[in-house]
């Protein structure tokens, strides 16, 4: 389905402009949509770059135009011992898991020498829900600096959980010099605890667990905004649906809209 929204700002405005501020794809990207004719509003094809859209009028981006935006996006189940971006010598990435062989569900394995970054990344010693993509937009709105998506860990420690402690990882730590924002801790059972984090510094939760006390014993990540890692194998992957691109860009502007999808 071509995407359509009505443009509900005050003022007119650059088509352009209002494609990259709602997180669509970038002023250039959107130009040379119009370059091409895939752009329309309330039905004329936009011709001009120039144009602007004004308050009640619908824009619609053909599915083509949809297409060429939404890229290669892979979501996999990473095993321990594979690092998620560009390794260094002696390391595994987790690119090489993208195999036609471990694919769950249609589409395409890419190449092997694709350039798909991770979408946060996720240490060569944890595992869990990993996101390996070339969209542009996506990646905006998963790792941009005005990203508002949370993202949620089950960890296993070592050590006594005391009220203290999970006091002090829920607010009052700091890591290199820098207040941690709050996070959200909270004992599942036993020994595993579930983080909710807003941030994702370098080895985050570890060095979180280290400074009360605790040693992370496993760690696996469930969740991405809306995205739940779900039933899916270790070692297995699947392409993004389009619906769950959408709201995870959506979510990303409106963090209750990814609160509100998980009840």
């Amino acid at each position: 389905m071509a995407w359509t929204k009505t443009y509900d700002e005050p003022e007119p405005q650059r088509v352009n402009r209002w494609l990259a501020q709602s997180g669509v794809c970038s002023r250039r990207e959107a130009e040379a949509l119009i370059g091409e004719g895939l752009v329309y509003i309330d039905g004329e094809r936009v011709e001009d770059a120039g144009r602007k859209i004004l308050p009640g009028q619908t824009l619609t981006l053909t599915d083509k135009a949809e297409g060429r935006l939404e890229g290669f996006t892979a979501v996999l189940n990473k095993p321990v011992g594979y690092v998620s971006g560009q390794p260094e010598p002696g390391h595994v990435p987790a690119v090489r898991l993208l195999t036609k062989a471990a694919l769950i569900g249609e589409g395409v394995a890419p190449d092997a020498r694709a350039s798909l970054p991770p979408l946060g990344r996720l240490d060569e010693d944890s595992r869990g829900l990993l996101l390996l993509s070339d969209d542009g937009v996506l990646a905006k709105a998963l790792i941009g600096p005005q990203s508002g998506l949370d993202k949620e860990y089950l960890v296993t420690v070592a050590g006594a959980i005391e009220g203290p402690k999970l006091a002090r990882l829920r607010h009052g730590l700091s890591l290199d010099g820098r207040q941690l924002k709050p996070a959200k801790v909270t004992v599942v059972q036993g020994q595993t605890l579930r983080f909710v984090l807003n941030e994702g510094r370098k080895r985050q939760i570890r060095r979180m667990c280290d400074l009360v006390g605790l040693r992370v014993v496993d760690l696996v990540r469930v969740r991405i905004g809306p995205l739940p890692l779900g039933d899916l194998p270790e070692g297995r992957w699947r392409l993004l649906t389009a619906a769950e691109r959408e709201a995870m860009i959506r979510a990303s502007r409106d963090p209750s809209a990814a609160a509100s999808g998980r009840r």
